[in-house]
């Protein structure tokens, strides 16, 4: 059998990752416990696609945002990026893989630096990698500006001078400054108003037309990630629960956390009614899981299978992956 090609070839492959935080008592802290904020994740991703991630907040969509991108150490798994094992990798070579791999940010006032003109900041990273200076940085920086929707004369502004819309147009520029392949995008609109969130998903859809992107899309808006995502996955406690495309996660979620994330979702139609699925208790602690499934306590489905035995991912449409002993 022939090796795939490097088009062929999955951009982004996660197998198993898992992020366990420490967590010390006692007179020596010593480890007592650990915080299992993601577990046994894995996840595959094609050039040029958009995959949203999902979730009640604390479970775990950003931590596996932050180890994809290395910006956290893995506890376990492996990362692998057009077929290279980045898990482990150090030094120089991290340092030419970030090139390919750019992240943005929730809140674009933080991650953007208060004393650096808007021009500085979105040169940063090509005066950091290439060899570009004067004119030439200039004009590249001024055509990056104007292809997020902002004025040339932005260059000599600061962040505060600007929207959180605009602010977060700012923090795309400076992403896509080193022409990157992967964008890990992490609620980048939850921060801003309603009516600013639409112009910026269109912008980064119509990047993405441009410069070819695939984007790993974390937030807890499914609305917001139905107009962005080719496919879904939904997380729960550090576990991915279900994953297919779009189409099939809103017309027929198979696990009942989705059933119940979709149920709260708003009708344009007032006239339409769904039935409202309301789930009792909290999400457990990542300390102190539950055995078997983790969402049985808030299930009302739940069997005793579901207390003794975790069910895995597995495949039960073409493209419909889902982790339920009861999803039929």
């Amino acid at each position: 059998m022939n090796d795939l090609t490097a088009h062929d070839r999955p951009l982004l492959q996660v197998l198993n990752l898992k992020k366990h935080y420490p967590i010390h008592g006692g007179l020596f802290r010593r480890q007592v416990g650990s915080i299992q904020a993601v577990n046994d994740f894995s996840l595959t991703m094609r050039r040029g696609e958009t995959v949203g991630l999902v979730g009640e907040s604390g479970c775990g969509k950003s931590t596996t945002g932050r180890a994809i991108m290395r910006l956290i150490e893995p506890t376990a798994g492996t990362i692998l990026f057009e077929g290279e094992d980045i898990t482990r990798i150090k030094g120089e070579r991290l340092r030419q893989i970030r090139k390919d791999m750019q992240m943005v940010f929730q809140d674009p006032f933080s991650s953007l630096n208060p004393k650096m003109m808007v021009g500085h900041l979105v040169s940063e990273p090509i005066r950091n990698y290439e060899s570009r200076t004067g004119k030439e940085l200039e004009e590249r920086v001024a055509e990056l500006l104007v292809k997020v929707g902002l004025a040339e004369d932005s260059y000599y502004k600061y962040p505060h001078e600007f929207s959180g819309g605009q602010r977060q147009r700012i923090s795309i520029a400076r992403t896509l400054a080193l022409k990157p392949k992967l964008v890990v995008a992490d609620e980048p609109v939850s921060a801003l108003d309603v009516s600013i969130q639409s112009q910026v998903l269109n912008l980064l859809q119509d990047i993405q037309a441009d410069f070819g992107l695939s984007y790993l899309f974390i937030a807890h808006d499914l609305s917001v990630v139905k107009h962005i995502s080719d496919r879904i996955g939904v997380m729960y406690l550090g576990r991915l629960v279900e994953i297919t495309d779009k189409k099939s996660l809103y017309k027929q979620p198979l696990h009942p956390y989705t059933q119940a994330l979709l149920s709260a979702v708003p009708i344009p139609d007032p006239n339409a009614k769904r039935e409202r699925i309301v789930l009792q208790g909290d999400v457990p602690s990542p300390a102190n899981p539950p055995a078997g499934c983790a969402f049985h306590p808030r299930c009302r489905h739940a069997v005793a299978a579901c207390r003794e035995q975790q069910p895995t991912l597995k495949q039960v449409a073409p493209h419909h992956e889902v982790a339920c002993h009861l999803y039929e």
